[in-house]
């Protein structure tokens, strides 16, 4: 059998081990393993059934990390991505008002459309119509928009009448837990700890056990239904202007995170030759693929994963580790009370319905601290570059909307790059993205 791995896999021409692939696989399943709490506890606040999304969770990110292993053999682990998922709730569902059933239609077509676009080999002019300022900017601007929620998850901001925002009840018990979270998180994080996300929730969940903030509830149990979300599709919306902007922006959304993560760990892993990626095309099938079979099992956009960098790092450098990754989370299926524990909320005063999830949110919190790297990309020695980029930074939180965020800068750009005289450097699918925005705004009630 291990003759098989290895030649299966090409071990020896990649320099590395069964052994090696194992301990790097699972330490990419703990890197990101943080998901399996956050993702339910996030599509829950659009109506989704908290057990039934942990199982789709579970079921997506091991089904493209296995055929990211067996097909394209790269050390790339997939799951629901973090701002995709906040995408879908508080643009699709809340700001345009899709049912979840019809966001997760939208989630199905961007998933077929990226493997149409993969086929044919059109992803380059996708990805070079938009400046390299923009995608770093949304980047920021989304972690930024993370970080956010993740301290009002947390407690520590609440919602304000008079002034939008202010500071929440730090003697509560709950907000007390997520703050002393927070402190062990970041000291995780910055001990560069493996799996720093994970051990953050796990001793947060402890504290909470003492406190207050968790109910222990058991740890295995068989896993929960998937039926209340499973191809639970509604495209009565399919023909509208809001439907095709938002199958728009996330295909956008997956393509700049799927590029950049496979280049980031293909750099890592030493696996570019001469300035390519070998097998490219399969790793960006594999992906698409992976977002059209997690709209299916009813979960939000899955794809690669940034933290397969934290197995490569530790010599991972085939499938097999990605196999491994996979094989863990469908362990995880039969942790669901362990789920439901850490990603529960919390009700701040008894009838108020006001919840906050204090284990999750200190992880939420770093995610975007973890997001906002990119602004050191900008050049703010060009302000018709960094502007516009700024436009998109504020306006995603500030506007506590992605798709309001990316449209300021989308339609400020080709605008300055005009009134400065260099409107030729903006490629003509920028202005038609602009205008398209320019006669939403102008058009369509959102």
């Amino acid at each position: 059998m291990q003759a098989f791995i290895e030649k299966f896999f090409h071990l020896k021409s990649r320099r590395t081990t069964v052994k090696t692939e194992l301990l790097g696989g699972t330490v990419t399943f703990f890197a990101m393993a943080y998901i399996i709490f956050v993702e339910p506890a996030v599509l829950s606040m659009a109506g989704m059934d908290f057990n039934a999304v942990m199982v789709a969770t579970c079921l997506g990110a091991a089904l493209i990390c296995l055929l990211m292993g067996v097909i394209a053999n790269y050390p790339i682990a997939g799951a629901p991505l973090m701002g995709e998922n906040f995408f879908f709730v508080f643009v699709i569902v809340k700001a345009l008002g899709f049912t979840w059933q019809q966001a997760l239609a939208a989630v199905l077509i961007e998933g077929i459309l990226f493997m149409v676009l993969t086929s044919m080999k059109l992803r380059e002019v996708i990805i070079d119509a938009i400046p390299s300022s923009l995608k770093q900017a949304m980047a920021t601007g989304i972690g930024i928009f993370i970080a956010f929620i993740g301290l009002k998850w947390a407690g520590i901001i609440i919602t304000d009448a008079s002034t939008g925002v202010a500071i929440g009840n730090l003697k509560n018990p709950a907000v007390i837990t997520a703050i002393i979270g927070l402190f062990i998180t970041v000291a995780f994080v910055a001990r560069k700890i493996k799996g720093a996300l994970l051990w953050g929730i796990g001793a947060t969940a402890l504290i909470g056990l003492f406190t207050g903030a968790a109910q222990y509830s058991g740890i295995v149990s068989a896993p929960p239904s998937i039926a209340p979300v499973f191809m639970k599709f509604d495209f009565s919306r399919i023909l509208t202007t809001d439907f095709i902007i938002v199958v728009f922006v996330l295909l956008y959304m997956e393509i700049f995170d799927t590029i950049g993560t496979i280049i980031g760990i293909g750099e890592e892993a030493g696996l570019i030759k001469d300035n390519k990626l070998p097998e490219a095309n399969r790793v960006l099938f594999v992906d698409a693929f992976g977002t059209f079979i997690g709209s299916c099992l009813g979960t939000s956009t899955v794809s690669s994963y940034i933290e397969s960098n934290a197995g490569v790092t530790q010599g991972a450098r085939t499938g097999l580790a990605s196999v491994t990754t996979g094989a863990l989370f469908l362990l995880a299926l039969f942790f669901s009370p362990l789920v439901k524990m850490v990603g529960g909320g919390v009700e701040l005063g008894i009838g108020s319905g006001n919840y906050i999830y204090p284990i999750t949110a200190p992880a939420l919190i770093i995610v975007g601290f973890l997001m906002i790297k990119n602004v050191v990309k900008l050049d703010f020695s060009d302000a018709t570059e960094s502007l516009p980029a700024y436009l998109t930074i504020v306006g995603i939180p500030l506007t506590y909307n992605i798709a309001h965020g990316i449209a300021f800068g989308i339609v400020s750009y080709p605008v300055i790059k005009l009134l400065t005289g260099r409107g030729k450097e903006a490629s003509i699918l920028m202005y038609v993205l602009a205008a398209v925005f320019i006669l939403k705004y102008a058009l369509v009630k959102i």
